[in-house]
């Protein structure tokens, strides 16, 4: 007869997440996995199958706490340039040096995964409706300029997005990454914003 498991099965994901977040999936060993999680290897294979089977467990986690915060602070009310640039600078200095999960995932495996592809575009294509919604507020609202291209702007902002996750990761001054993003503020708010 099996035993019951003695752990909680989320906990474990959300902690693997942690560390795949901070190390990456090719430096994390099932060795290291077990023994941040204080599990031994029989029972991460008898619960999670593999290291990979965990990995998307813990990419989904990320996605579902994460990424779902971010889009949050984009959708809530008040000046759309006021929350797009505060939910810039909340990027680069929330859990300052770890970059995102997702982000990060993106640049190691790439395109070489289909099942993290799959993940990491979607949560990107989640980000750029989030973007994209809170252009329009800011164009209906006459805080934008009205002949804005709102899809060029968005994927001008995302890849933004992406070079502020990437350099914050890397380690770059956040002052210089606040410039760089008070600089695109300035730039999507057209000549007629002071």
């Amino acid at each position: 007869m099996a035993r019951p498991r003695e752990f909680d099965e989320q906990d474990v994901v959300a902690r693997a997440a942690h560390l795949f977040w901070c190390r990456g999936y090719n430096a994390t060993s099932v060795r290291d996995l077990g023994a941040e999680l204080d599990l031994k290897q029989s029972s991460l294979y008898r619960t999670f199958n593999d290291k990979h089977t965990l990995f998307l467990r813990a990419l989904d986690h990320y996605w579902a706490t994460e990424s779902a915060q971010a889009e949050e602070r984009l959708s809530v009310a008040g000046s759309s340039l006021r929350i797009l640039r505060e939910w810039l600078i909340w990027m680069v200095t929330h859990e300052a040096g770890r970059g995102c999960f997702v982000v990060n995932t993106a640049t190691e495996l790439g395109a070489t995964d289909p099942a993290v592809l799959e993940r990491t575009e979607a949560a990107f294509e989640g980000t750029r409706k989030s973007l994209a919604s809170l252009l329009r507020r800011g164009v209906r609202d006459g805080e934008l300029p009205a002949g804005l291209d709102v899809e060029a702007a968005v994927e001008s902002l995302f890849t933004t997005v992406l070079g502020l996750r990437v350099r914050e990761r890397a380690g770059h001054d956040a002052e210089r990454l606040t410039t760089a993003v008070d600089f695109t503020i300035k730039m999507l708010a057209g000549p007629a914003t002071t």
